[in-house]
C-alpha cells in the first residue's frame, strides 16, 4: 500500500503542478503581486496534503511589515511546510536556482537567491531584499546557512543574519520586524520521533534528493511543528550579532519543546492562523 501511495502523491503532485505553474508564469508576466504571492501557497497547501505532511501552527505571524522570519533548517520538506501556512518567499544560496525540478519551484516561489561567494554582489542582494520586503513581500531567510540533522539546531550565521535584517530596516525606513520561527519534525504515523527517525526526516549533508524523497512519500504521515515566537524590532543602532543569537537561542529553546512535546496542538487555533495568513 505504500508504494501505491507514494505513486498517487507524486502523480497528484504532477497534476496539481500542470495546474498552477502555467498560472503562475502568468501571473509573473503580468506583474500581478496578488497573484505571484497567492498561487504558491495554493500548490504548497495541496503538496503537504499529497506527501502526507500535518502541518500544526503555533502563534501567528507578525501583522507588521517588512516583516523579516529567521528560522532553523531541517529539510526540503520545510518549503513546502512553511508554504502551506502563509504567503512568504525564501531567501536561498545561489545554487539552489540550478538545482533540477525544486530550482525550477523556487524560482516560481520568486526566492532571492544568495550568492555568499560573491561578495561584490552583497550590494545588489540586499537592494532586492530591500525592495522585496518594501513591497509587503514576507521573506524567510534559514539562519544556519544549511539544513541540519532535525535533533540539532545549528549556529546561526551572524553576518547572514545581520545582513538581511539590514536589508529588512532599510525597507522600513530604519525599523523592521524579525520574528523568529521554529520548525520541528515530532511524529511518525502518529509515534513520537526518536534520534533514529529524526534524521531521516532530515535531509542534510550529501544525501541524495530522490532517494530521500521516496522515503518520505513512503513513510507518512508526518507531524510537523511550525512555531512562531514572538516578533522583534530591529531599529538603527540595534546590534546584528546580538539580534542573531537571541534568534537563535529562541528557535533553540521552541524545537527542544516540541521535541519534549511540551507543544500543545489546538487544530481550531492553527486554522484561523492560516486564514488570517
Amino acid at each position: 500500500m505504500t508504494f501505491i501511495r507514494a505513486v498517487l502523491a507524486i502523480v497528484g503532485l504532477v497534476l496539481v503542478s500542470l495546474v498552477l505553474i502555467p498560472l503562475q508564469y502568468l501571473a509573473m508576466a503580468l506583474k500581478s503581486e496578488r497573484w505571484m504571492r497567492r498561487l504558491p501557497l495554493w500548490w504548497h497547501r495541496a503538496a503537504v496534503r499529497l506527501v502526507g505532511v500535518r502541518v500544526h501552527v503555533h502563534g501567528a505571524p507578525a501583522p507588521e511589515r517588512p516583516l523579516l522570519l529567521i528560522s532553523n533548517h531541517v529539510s526540503w520538506l520545510d518549503i513546502m511546510v512553511l508554504g502551506s501556512v502563509m504567503e512568504l518567499s525564501f531567501i536561498s544560496k545561489a545554487e539552489v536556482a540550478k538545482w533540477p525540478i525544486f530550482g525550477l519551484f523556487a524560482k516560481l516561489q520568486r526566492s532571492v537567491f544568495v550568492d555568499r561567494e560573491r561578495r561584490a554582489k552583497t550590494g545588489e542582494i540586499t537592494a532586492e531584499i530591500a525592495e522585496r520586503l518594501g513591497k509587503g513581500d514576507v521573506l524567510v531567510l534559514f539562519g544556519e546557512g544549511t539544513s541540519s540533522n532535525g535533533i540539532h539546531v545549528l549556529p546561526f550565521r551572524t553576518a547572514l543574519v545581520g545582513g538581511v535584517a539590514r536589508a529588512a530596516q532599510i525597507a522600513g525606513g530604519g525599523t523592521a520586524t524579525i520574528q523568529p520561527l521554529a520548525i520541528n519534525y515530532t511524529q511518525l504515523h502518529g509515534v513520537p520521533m526518536g534520534r533514529f527517525h529524526k534524521p531521516r526526516v532530515a535531509w542534510y549533508g550529501d544525501m541524495d534528493m530522490a532517494g530521500h524523497l521516496w522515503w518520505v512519500l513512503n513513510h507518512g504521515v508526518i507531524d510537523v511543528d511550525v512555531m512562531f515566537a514572538d516578533p522583534v524590532p530591529f531599529t538603527d543602532g540595534a546590534d546584528r550579532k546580538r539580534t542573531a543569537k537571541a534568534a537563535e537561542d529562541v528557535v533553540r529553546h521552541l524545537v527542544g519543546e516540541a521535541t519534549a512535546g511540551r507543544m500543545v496542538r489546538q487544530r481550531k487555533k492553527s486554522s484561523k492562523t492560516r486564514e488570517r495568513a
